[in-house]
């Protein structure tokens, strides 16, 4: 079959390897009906130190089981399934917590032993706490909003839910990119008055107000920080939606966030220690977040798609078959393109 391999910073191919298989009785092998490049891909593509074996990459997908071990009850060949970027067991105490992403016996697509999923078949370790079963057609125009159950809408709503949005709440969104977006998505669900964008890109910002977003703030730094105030009355936002990973996002966050406030960061962070502490401490202003355990969250987002109350699938803005992800790879690391889908 044939994979995206990563080697090294800006080198990345498509291969010949492997077919995925069964290695442990609670696995599945899922044929890749639909894959995408995240955000947190383009991190290793600017980073990763040279590599002899390369990194297979990908983590979000949507496919069909192909193969199931003897041990997988919940998921039976043929069926259609959306794979979350983290597997989890979905019974230890964490997953029973909500928490999949600390699954005490689970890890991440695309890291470690776990191939990723820009590829055409995946092999996925304890499949029936990790596949979701969509009760729809393969060629559904629904698949590109299911798609986002897989990360970028579930990544989005788990900074609104650690950054306390709530009815009649101020909302700021740090980061126009695909999940800063889907958290626009999130703080309107969720009821927010206020939602304020906080990026500069044109087209994305359009699609912003479409999701929902009231203001926006096209200043970085010092400048956003006093937008924010101006808009907010002087006083900040109830809730700080971080979705960039940097530091000067991050700081940004702490210093538009009201006495009292909460910031949801779910951008990788890239940056050793969280900055501003000592305002943050001082403000009694709560920082949560993390790897979003999006599969928690499948089941109460999943009826707003179906239902067409929501389409977070207009984030992807370009479909692009597997032999051209690494032009895809070059594209999104230009910002010619938002968020791209892969059809293998």
């Amino acid at each position: 079959m044939r994979a995206t391999v990563l080697y090294k910073a800006g080198d990345v191919r498509i291969e010949s390897v492997a077919d995925a298989r069964l290695v442990e009785p609670t696995d599945a092998v899922i044929r890749v009906s639909r894959a995408c490049i995240c955000g947190s891909d383009l991190w290793p593509y600017k980073l990763l130190e040279p590599q002899s074996a390369g990194r297979r990459m990908g983590h979000e997908a949507i496919g069909v089981v192909e193969a199931v071990g003897a041990e997988v009850g919940r998921v039976r060949r043929g069926d259609l399934v959306v794979m979350p970027f983290a597997y989890s067991d979905g019974t230890c105490d964490f997953c029973r917590e909500g928490l999949h992403t600390a699954c005490a016996h689970g890890g991440y697509f695309g890291v470690g032993v776990v191939d990723g999923a820009q590829a055409e078949a995946v092999r996925v370790p304890l499949a029936d706490g990790t596949l979701f079963k969509l009760n729809v057609r393969e060629d559904d125009a629904l698949i590109p909003s299911l798609l986002t159950l897989s990360d970028v809408l579930g990544t989005g709503h788990h900074a609104a839910v650690t950054a306390r949005v709530g009815r009649g709440k101020k909302v700021a969104v740090i980061g126009d990119g695909a999940v800063g977006l889907c958290g626009v998505i999130a703080a309107k669900r969720l009821g927010a008055e206020q939602i304020i964008i906080l990026g500069h890109h044109p087209d994305r910002i359009a699609l912003a107000r479409e999701f929902g977003a009231t203001d926006v703030v096209k200043e970085r730094g010092e400048a956003a920080v006093e937008q924010v105030r101006k808009l907010t009355g002087g006083t900040g936002v109830h809730s700080a939606l971080e979705c960039v990973g940097t530091d000067e996002a991050m700081l940004t966050s702490i210093q538009i966030a009201r006495p009292g406030g909460a910031i949801g960061r779910v951008g990788v962070p890239h940056y050793d220690a969280i900055p501003a502490s000592q305002p943050a401490f001082y403000g009694n202003i709560s920082i949560g977040g993390g790897p979003a355990p999006v599969r928690a969250y499948i089941e109460t987002l999943l009826p707003d798609i179906l239902e067409g109350r929501i389409q977070p699938g207009r984030v992807f803005d370009r479909t692009i078959g597997l032999d051209e992800v690494p032009d895809g790879y070059r594209a999104m690391n230009e910002r010619e393109a938002l968020k791209i889908m892969v059809k293998p």
